[in-house]
């Protein structure tokens, strides 16, 4: 059984950043796919879906080409977490009034500063792993064939010949984040690895408004009674996963202006943005308004076992055992020094 008891902001970021380690594992390689399904443009569609996106990445890059980028994310997933379930429930905390139930206005609001506190963080990460994730894209769209049709008049049909090129395949350039940031650093300052932060704040705020709230609620429905408020692990997991869903897709216009606007290399007749309007405006023109909805489905997969992995971690606590050892070890030497 996940009982909620109350546990320390240290238990809290420990818990948070278990949490996000996990679920990252489980679901990067759906997180890579809709990063790749959502920068490919109308006319130049490598890829039909999430399958055939993982089956060509694995064909081109191997196995481990389903994981590039993973190594940023599991590096800053652990704060980026912690601090988002940390701050949504210290805000809903002082929200509170004396500890009552809180108001879903409140309860928005509290996910709304959990948001804002999570993009310092979260920025960055983006920024990084959305290079490394792109990259075998880019590489692939190179060699794509090149379709020319040719009608000769006087048959009854159209000849249809393909062209292709011949030249080897280009292996993905292997650029660590590492090389990324000093380039970023050393040409943009550090306001390079925040571009899109805009985009990243209309993303992430609405989501933490939808989820937070949606997933206290759906939680609240698996207690046993008002006088044993434990609720089990699998709900704790069902409450996450759908809450999670329903707040991915309702975001997912807003994640696909991030992506482009934080995609630094572009592929072969790909548009450049100047920010969230021009974006906006250049993918209405030349996409129509269904490409705000590209990788739609991948966000829901990767965001609904997340977030479900994620609060059962955080329900159960693990962050509080390790403490409770330290705080042990902590009191046991300062005996031993007094003796």
């Amino acid at each position: 059984m996940a009982q909620q008891q109350p546990m320390s902001l240290p238990a809290k970021l420990i818990n948070g950043g278990v949490a996000g380690m996990v679920g990252v594992t489980c679901v990067f390689p759906i997180d890579l796919a809709k990063t790749r399904l959502q920068n490919q443009r109308s006319g130049q569609q490598l890829y039909k879906n999430m399958l055939d996106c993982l089956i060509k990445t694995v064909k081109s890059e191997g196995y481990f080409g389903m994981y590039r980028g993973a190594a940023v994310n599991l590096t800053l997933v652990t704060p980026e977490k912690a601090i988002k379930l940390a701050a949504n429930d210290f805000f809903r905390h002082r929200l509170s009034k004396d500890g009552g139930r809180l108001t879903v206005f409140r309860e928005m609001l509290a996910g709304c500063c959990a948001g804002m506190c999570q993009v310092t963080i979260t920025t960055p990460m983006e920024m990084l792993k959305i290079q490394l994730q792109d990259a075998g894209r880019l590489a692939q769209q190179r060699v794509m064939p090149s379709v020319v049709t040719t009608l000769k008049l006087g048959g009854a049909s159209a000849v249809l010949s393909r062209s292709y090129n011949t030249t080897p395949s280009p292996q993905v350039m292997r650029v660590s984040a590492t090389q990324i940031t000093r380039e970023l650093l050393r040409t943009k300052g550090v306001t390079g690895l925040y571009k899109g932060l805009g985009a990243t704040l209309l993303r992430d705020m609405p989501f933490s408004i939808v989820y937070f709230p949606l997933f206290a609620h759906l939680h609240q429905l698996g207690q046993h009674s008002c006088d044993d408020p434990s609720v089990p692990f699998y709900w704790s997991f069902m409450s996450g996963c759908m809450a999670g869903c329903v707040a991915a897709v309702t975001v997912s216009p807003c994640d696909v202006v991030k992506t482009r606007l934080q995609s630094l290399k572009k592929g072969a007749n790909e548009e450049t943005y100047t920010g969230v309007v021009d974006c906006v405006r250049k993918i209405l023109k030349k996409e129509g308004p269904g490409a705000f909805l590209k990788g739609a489905s991948c966000r829901a997969l990767v965001i609904a076992p997340l977030f479900g992995i994620a609060q059962v971690v955080y329900f159960v606590g693990v962050g509080v055992h390790p403490l409770q050892h330290l705080l042990y070890l902590n009191k046991l030497f300062l005996r031993l020094s007094k003796a």
